[in-house]
C-alpha cells in the first residue's frame, strides 16, 4: 500500500512543478521529496517523472498517478471526516436549516429541551441537504421542503406565517389582514438573511423598495427610530431582541399577511436510522411551535 506522504508529494508537485515549491509547500526538504518520488516509482513499477539536466516533469503515466492520487486523498479526507462527524453525532444533535426562523425558534427553547443542541450559524443549501445528512454533517435540518429517500425521511414541525409591522397611522394597520398587493409601493427595512422569504417578498410585492440591513443590532435600531414597515414571522418574533422591540414599540400593529405564499410549512428531515433518537426532540418542537402572531 502506497503511503499517504507519497501520495501527498505527487498530487503537490503536479500542481507546483517544481521540487523547489513542492517541499516549501509541504514543509520538508528537497532531497527528501526527491526520495519520496524514487520510492514512488519503485511502489508503481513503472517511470512517473522525466528527468532532465536541471528538470523534471511527470510521464503520462505520471500524470495519471498524479489525478489518481488526488481522487484517493480526496475520499480519504471525506471518510475521516464522515467518521468524526458520526462519532459528533453520537454525543451532540447538530441542527441546522435551509431558512432562519427555526434556528431563531431553537435558540429561546435550547434550555427546555431534553438534549444536548449544537445550532449551525451557516444555512444548509436546499440540494445539499442529503449530503449533509448521509455524511453525519448535521443531524436534523429544517427546511421548506420535504425529503424522502430510502435513508431520508422528513417529519412536518410547523408552519413559519409571515406578518408586516405597521405604524399605527397607516390605514392598513387597521385591516386584520393585509395582502402582499396592498403593499405595493411601500418602502421596508428587511433583514438580509431570511431564506426563501426574501424572494417570496420581491416576487409579489410591485414596486417595493426593500432596504437591507446585515446587522440585527442595526436592524432594530433602525426600526426603532423609523416608521418603515418591516416582516416577522411567529418564528422570528421570538428572538428576545423583537420581543423587546414590540413590546416598547406601541406605535407599531403587526399584521399578518393573509395570502397563501406568506404561509411557509417547515419540515424536519433526518436519517431513518436515527428517526427513534430524533423523534422526542420533534415531538417536543411540535408542542411548542408558535401558532400566533403578537399584536
Amino acid at each position: 500500500m502506497i503511503e499517504t506522504y507519497l501520495l501527498e508529494e505527487l498530487t503537490v508537485f503536479a500542481k507546483t512543478g517544481t521540487l523547489t515549491q513542492t517541499a516549501a509547500q509541504l514543509n520538508v526538504t528537497q532531497p527528501s521529496v526527491t526520495r519520496g518520488m524514487q520510492k514512488l516509482e519503485d511502489e508503481f513499477g513503472t517511470r512517473l517523472f522525466a528527468r532532465q539536466a536541471n528538470r523534471i516533469a511527470l510521464t503520462p503515466a505520471g500524470e495519471l498517478a498524479a489525478k489518481e492520487a488526488a481522487r484517493l486523498l480526496q475520499a480519504n479526507s471525506a471518510m475521516v471526516t464522515k467518521v468524526q462527524n458520526f462519532d459528533r453525532s453520537q454525543h451532540t444533535t447538530i441542527l441546522a436549516a435551509t431558512v432562519p426562523g427555526p434556528l431563531i425558534l431553537l435558540r429561546q427553547l435550547r434550555a427546555t429541551l431534553d438534549t444536548q443542541l449544537q445550532l449551525e450559524d451557516q444555512f444548509v443549501a436546499t440540494n445539499d441537504i442529503e449530503t449533509a445528512l448521509t455524511n453525519n454533517q448535521d443531524s436534523l435540518i429544517f427546511s421548506n421542503q420535504e425529503l424522502l429517500t430510502d435513508t431520508i425521511e422528513s417529519q412536518y414541525v410547523g408552519e413559519e406565517r409571515l406578518q408586516v409591522n405597521l405604524d399605527q397611522f397607516m390605514y392598513l394597520a387597521n385591516q386584520a389582514t393585509v395582502t402582499f398587493d396592498e403593499l405595493k409601493g411601500l418602502s421596508f427595512i428587511v433583514m438580509r438573511a431570511i431564506g426563501p422569504w426574501s424572494d417570496i417578498i420581491k416576487a409579489n410585492i410591485a414596486d417595493a423598495k426593500f432596504m437591507y440591513q446585515d446587522d440585527r443590532e442595526a436592524f432594530a435600531e433602525i426600526t426603532a427610530h423609523s416608521r418603515f414597515p418591516f416582516f416577522a414571522t411567529n418564528l422570528s418574533q421570538s428572538e428576545p431582541t423583537f420581543d423587546a422591540q414590540v413590546k416598547a414599540d406601541t406605535d407599531r400593529v403587526a399584521v399578518p399577511i393573509s395570502d397563501d405564499s406568506a404561509q411557509m410549512p417547515i419540515y424536519a428531515s433526518y436519517l431513518l436510522s436515527q428517526k427513534q433518537r430524533l423523534s422526542p426532540l420533534i415531538r417536543q418542537l411540535q408542542q411548542q411551535w408558535p401558532t400566533t402572531i403578537q399584536q
